[in-house]
């Protein structure tokens, strides 16, 4: 491997949170993305102030200057990680409608999510809703072509004691994002494997 490959520097693209600032979801997204930077990758982040776009609709043509950012930072990205609370038994409408924009990838050299590792965060209060909503998270990055990783992560945001659930998710956060970051070097590797040879 070259000295330039050796300093490349995955970009990891991290969608979520709530409208409300500060929220378990935000949080967890904000502690991934410090872990991913941590591992060697460069990160961006957009939250619900960038995510709030209009219900996606093919036929309007034209989109928002927002959602048009959100499509150019998912082009960049060797990564993402999306982090969504649990709204009756699936994903928010704000991160819903954000995916469903990736749409406007799909004439892309690489529409949609393809060859990207796709790390899922839910937090909920309560197990049954993480569980349902990080199924249905992973069920949409499918569909966009993404790979989610083997690891999901859900937090029950309902406090217990003293214990901040986010803190006590940094194990399994850990583990998503090197698997993230990993499989982006993967790709990258092969690539420029695929270019010598």
């Amino acid at each position: 491997m070259s000295d330039v490959e050796s300093d490349w520097k995955p970009r990891i693209l991290g969608l979520g949170g709530t409208t409300r600032q500060g929220s378990s979801s935000e949080r967890a997204l904000r502690a991934a993305l410090d872990l991913a930077e941590r591992a060697g990758a460069q990160t961006d982040l957009l939250l619900a102030d960038a995510l709030e776009l209009s219900a996606y609709a093919p036929e309007r043509g034209s989109l928002e200057p927002r959602a048009g950012r959100l499509l150019d930072l998912v082009r960049q990205a060797d990564g993402l990680i999306v982090a969504s609370p649990g709204f009756h038994g699936g994903p928010s409408g704000l991160i819903k409608n954000a995916l469903d924009h990736l749409e406007e990838l799909r004439g892309d050299q690489r529409p949609y999510l393809d060859g990207r590792a796709i790390g899922c965060i839910v937090c909920a209060a309560g197990w049954q809703a993480t569980a349902t909503t990080l199924a249905s998270l992973r069920s949409t990055v499918h569909a966009l072509r993404g790979w989610p990783t083997p690891l999901g992560v859900t937090i029950n945001s309902t406090p217990v004691a003293d214990v901040d659930p986010i803190e006590a998710a940094t194990p399994q956060l850990g583990l998503l994002v090197d698997q993230v970051v990993g499989f982006a070097r993967w790709q990258r590797a092969a690539a420029t494997v695929g270019m010598v040879s």
